[in-house]
């Protein structure tokens, strides 16, 4: 099945428009990350965190007030899913199970005829946090390099630099909008944990796929139609790709949009940080990758002399 078939849109034309709009949103996302920043989760800040069910819906008051008579301080408190679980986070890092033990026993004692169950106690201590913040790092920024050094081998370098920089706007536009989001949203509890970390690797690898079909098809038709500018060639490979490319990103579109409406908050990080991603993605394949090796196709040529400006020689495959 095939949808907009022999379409002849002109996406390069307004690309200076849409840096601007893409330099815009990352100035502002990252404005508001530097001035709010994220709620970390447990994965990278440390602490406990002890998930219960209750018999029956419990307000979130009566879980503050039974954490402040036993002196548990600083707790974090939330739904998850239902009235029913309870999410309870502290930053408190004690030996053993102490402060599960703790956490446990302050609801036992200040609630009364509600019965519950503890279903999850995760703890993580400063070390293993640290340790984690530094992996996600390096893991990203290995895997920017490892897509470089792919493309530069597999087309010519400045398709890997105008993919990796779509990669780089990806990552800081939708970081940016999980930092604007969590600010004006805060019910949605997104916050930064493994989750988050692998929407972010996921997003990369998903991105760079859906660039690497668009410059396979320009490096195809740059030997049929060898005597047209790299401007036409690439425009006409963003619309032959068009068809493909809204199958396959609007059917994962659809699949990320369920699992964030009805997959609970466990999953809602990692949702929505891709669901974002995958739009982002998609539009940075045209409007950042392609307008990218454009303007820098386009300027080189203008400094060769007895080349056509525009005039792209094909790289053998």
């Amino acid at each position: 099945m095939h949808f907009f078939q022999n379409t002849n849109i002109d996406f390069l034309s307004k690309r200076k428009l849409f840096y601007l709009v893409s330099l815009s949103v990352i100035v502002i996302g990252l404005v508001v990350f530097a001035l709010k920043g994220l709620a970390i989760g447990i994965d990278f800040a440390g602490g406990t965190e002890v998930l219960v069910k209750f018999q029956n819906e419990i307000p979130i008051n009566d879980i503050r007030s039974a954490m402040s008579t036993s002196q548990i301080n600083g707790a974090e408190i939330k739904t998850l899913g239902s009235e029913r679980e309870i999410l309870i986070r502290t930053p408190e890092q004690g030996e053993g199970t102490s402060v599960s033990d703790n956490i446990r026993q302050a609801l036992t004692t200040n609630i009364k005829n509600n019965t519950f169950e503890v279903l999850r106690i995760d703890k993580v201590g400063p070390k293993i946090g640290k340790e984690l913040t530094t992996s996600a790092i390096y893991a990203t920024i290995f895997s920017l390099i490892a897509i470089l050094i792919y493309l530069a081998f597999r087309f010519e370098f400045v398709y890997a630099v105008g993919s990796v920089l779509a990669l780089l706007h990806d990552v800081l536009v939708t970081l940016g909008f999980v930092a604007v989001f969590g600010f004006l949203f805060p019910g949605l509890h997104l916050e930064l944990d493994q989750g988050m970390v692998a929407a972010f690797l996921t997003l990369i690898g998903f991105s760079v796929n859906d660039t690497v079909v668009v410059f396979d098809r320009i490096r195809e038709n740059i030997k049929l139609y060898k005597s047209e500018n790299i401007f036409s060639v690439m425009n006409k490979s963003l619309n032959y790709t068009l068809s493909r490319t809204i199958i396959t990103n609007g059917t994962v579109f659809i699949t990320v949009l369920i699992l964030l409406i009805f997959g609970g908050e466990v999953n809602r990080s990692f949702a929505f940080t891709f669901l974002v991603g995958i739009i982002t993605g998609t539009y940075s394949s045209i409007y950042t990758a392609g307008a990218f090796v454009v303007d820098i196709k386009n300027y080189m040529d203008k400094n060769k002399k007895g080349i056509i400006p525009g005039k792209l020689s094909p790289k053998k495959a």
